[in-house]
């Protein structure tokens, strides 16, 4: 992206500091919408280094922490409750330091993301938290290498992340990464994935591929359905080979076995056809075997014959998708198609903590997210302050204004230098434990979840290996 943007002159943002900081704290007292939250495209960004201005030296009054987020709109409500949170983190003391001043900046407002981000760099921030979408974040990404300013963004698109540009929310990587390595370590070997065509399911396909070829694992087959019941039971029937399947289970699955030397394999398959002929021939002979009157049962089929029970599908792990409606349809076809939780490991994405309870038909499943444990003293300092608990989105602020606190604090004031924030020891939030990365990424410990047959879930600390469910484990 073209680094388009003016900035201002170091005289100019003193002059106008103080007016800035009085029109963010004007507009936080008239707020007011509905906190709806939805992932928004890609945008590209430059490259830099955070903690230095475009002409290699200091960024200049690196001291303030810049908050950017929807303080009007319709994600007001939403962005006034992730104000709070990162002012009750950044408020707390951290040894003989001061805590750093807070300035907030409208992403809502008549100038927008890029004119919030031009208040921030003028008001002389050292570091911003937010904005709150991955087209913000695209937007203000130019803006805050070319000024030195590091960014800890919101949003959970992992296109977004880059040095000096931090991409702070769950992301899909995140949870199946953590997924397939629970599995791999329960056991499963052969992964596969029935995710919905969207930028969430190609995001977790491609995660998928991903980890399968770091931890080792063979390559996943990967389907994206579309959204009809009929599509979803048809393609699932195909990706879990239920026709043979179904044929093996029915017994037409003649032949010979293929580790048979070729010469005794033609032989046999030559008698066998002769026999199959001579029997079609002969209808009244007494040692004659009938044919059978209808072909192998499909997942689709309305007739009344008892469907054989199936063999295992060519996978021991499956990662899902899919969330309401097309949830159910793609329970239902599991049901059908004959994918048993016996079998296969099911997975599934974060969003499924918030109905967990209604998802008892798949029970056995996993998804990944932090542990609500670590979160029950935020809520409770939340709650005592504003009297209602707090959203989970205000979990990701408070977290964000602990680690520009504990930067601060470790730098002696001094602002938010990159291998304070990149440490290896990480730090502790109320989503569990972090480490930033140098190229963007936040690296989390999620636990994982199993969803139980009565509803609610259960945390899994560490999975078991060499489950006796896994066929060949032991």
């Amino acid at each position: 992206m073209d680094l388009t943007c003016r900035f201002l002159s170091r005289e100019a943002a003193h002059k106008t500091r103080g007016a800035l900081r009085h029109t963010s704290r004007r507009a936080a007292r008239h707020l007011s919408g509905v906190a709806l939250l939805a992932l928004a495209a890609c945008s590209s960004g430059g490259t830099g280094a955070p903690g230095t201005a475009a002409n290699g030296g200091p960024a200049t009054g690196a001291r303030n922490v810049g908050l950017l987020l929807p303080l009007s709109g319709a994600n007001g409500a939403l962005g006034n409750e992730m104000v709070v949170a990162a002012k009750l983190a950044l408020a707390k003391q951290s040894g003989t330091v001061a805590p750093p001043q807070v300035d907030v900046h409208d992403t809502s407002g008549a100038t927008g993301t890029t004119g919030a981000m031009q208040a921030a760099i003028a008001a002389g921030d050292g570091i911003v938290l937010g904005p709150l979408t991955s087209a913000d974040t695209g937007l203000i990404a130019p803006q805050a290498i070319q000024a030195g300013v590091p960014v800890v963004a919101f949003t959970s698109d992992l296109a977004q992340a880059r040095s000096g540009v931090w991409v702070f929310g769950i992301t899909p990587q995140q949870q199946v990464a953590r997924l397939v390595e629970a599995a791999r370590i329960e056991g499963r070997r052969q992964f596969a994935a029935f995710l919905p065509d969207t930028p969430l399911g190609r995001a977790m396909g491609d995660a998928l591929i991903r980890s399968c070829q770091n931890m080792g694992l063979a390559t996943p087959q990967v389907v994206y359905h579309q959204t009809s019941s009929e599509a979803i039971r048809s393609e699932l029937a195909t990706l879990s080979a239920y026709d043979s399947r179904s044929a093996t289970a029915s017994g037409q699955a003649t032949g010979p076995a293929p580790d048979l030397p070729a010469d005794l394999a033609a032989a046999l398959s030559s008698a066998s056809k002769a026999s199959t002929a001579a029997d079609a021939q002969s209808p009244t002979d007494p040692k004659a075997v009938p044919p059978p009157s209808t072909s192998a049962a499909s997942p689709a089929s309305t007739s009344t014959t008892t469907t054989p029970t199936l063999s295992a599908p060519p996978f021991d792990a499956l990662l899902l998708g899919d969330t309401g409606l097309a949830l159910k349809d793609v329970i239902d076809a599991l049901k059908a198609n004959q994918v048993r939780s016996t079998q296969v490991r099911l997975m599934g994405p974060g969003l499924w903590a918030a109905f967990a309870g209604k998802l008892g038909g798949i029970a056995g499943a996993w998804y990944a997210a932090p542990d609500p444990a670590a979160r029950t003293a935020f809520v409770q300092q939340f709650a005592a302050q504003n009297h209602r608990v707090p959203k989970p989105l205000a979990d990701l602020a408070y977290d964000a204004g602990t680690l520009a606190g504990s930067v601060y604090a470790a730098s002696g004031g001094n602002g938010y230098p990159t291998d304070i924030m990149t440490r290896k020891e990480g730090f502790s939030g109320v989503d569990g434990a972090f480490t930033l990365s140098e190229d963007g990424r936040t690296i989390r410990k999620l636990g994982i979840f199993e969803i139980q047959s009565g509803g609610g879930t259960r945390i899994i600390t560490t999975p078991v290996p060499k489950n006796p469910l896994v066929p060949g484990s032991s």
